[in-house]
């Protein structure tokens, strides 16, 4: 049976969009998002489930640097979910918003309810949890202490927790893009039909060449090539060294991805590719 490994525990956002994509592989649940990876590099799992990027807060730096510096895994497939966040108490609490004085999540989702935080519980203190699935699990432990979690209603139901506060997030837009890694794509079953294909390419540029990221920008520009993000990363090997990661609206293909990147390596530039890949969009 296909193994998956997903940011967990139950509850968490890439555990929902892990059940709604796959149907019946054995799911596996890591603590980090490089235990996820390292899981399939050590050859433990298939395939690995990890967040990206949210609309609101952007990319989840942890896992796109850990792509780029540490493992050497394939983006075989984007999944895009709706992240609806709710305030999670325990069942036995009695009080209201304003009698909390703990709130618990994952950073991501706690910037994604910023606004709210800061208008309706302005003095409670933020702790940050490896995931909301963590969150949640910790609430669920504490009976009836002014303490809550920020999370999704599938936490709410694995940990038999109450939704005090329906939607909080900040923007009705939010959705989170996660990367599906595997090195055998053959093993992806995804059940939705695909909205489109991407190219995911991370690009180094030379330390001597003025006007480097211009020049890489016009051999996308007359290819009439579509970018949806362009994004600069630190090399790690001294400041003012980055790396770029660009996503190609389009797959790649025998002409218009290998031509640009031969013209970009042609301007001394290091290029590799993150993955080509199809691209779902899940309902909740």
């Amino acid at each position: 049976m296909t193994t998956i490994g997903y940011l967990g525990p139950k509850g968490t956002f890439t555990k929902l969009v892990t059940d709604l994509a796959f149907n019946r592989e054995e799911k596996i649940s890591y603590k980090t998002i490089p235990q996820c990876m390292d899981a399939v590099e050590k050859n433990e799992v298939d395939i690995a489930v990890v967040p990206i990027e949210n609309a609101i807060e952007g990319t989840v730096l942890l896992t796109l640097d850990y792509l780029v510096h540490q493992v050497n895994l394939p983006v075989e497939a984007e999944v895009v979910l709706p992240i609806q966040q709710h305030l999670l108490v325990h069942p036995d609490f009695k009080g209201d918003i304003t009698d909390l004085k703990e709130v618990h999540s994952h950073n991501q989702a706690i910037a994604q309810c910023h606004q709210f935080l800061h208008e309706c519980m302005p003095n409670a203190t933020i702790n940050y949890a490896s995931s909301t699935g963590r969150a949640a699990e910790f609430v669920s432990k504490l009976d009836n202490r002014p303490i809550a979690a920020i999370a999704n209603r599938l936490a709410a139901e694995e940990y038999g927790l109450k939704i005090l506060k329906e939607s909080i997030h900040d923007y009705k837009e939010n959705h989170t893009r996660f990367f599906v890694l595997t090195k055998n794509k053959q093993l992806m079953k995804l059940k939705h039909e695909k909205m489109g294909e991407k190219t995911t390419l991370v690009i180094t540029l030379p330390d001597d060449l003025p006007g480097a990221l211009h020049q890489i920008l016009s051999a996308f520009a007359w290819r009439k090539m579509n970018l949806s993000k362009i994004e600069s990363r630190p090399t790690k090997t001294g400041l003012g060294n980055y790396f770029f990661v660009i996503d190609v609206v389009q797959p790649d293909n025998d002409i218009l991805i290998p031509n640009v990147i031969e013209e970009v390596e042609a301007l001394g530039c290091q290029v590799n590719i993150l993955g080509s890949y199809p691209v779902y969009q899940m309902e909740l």
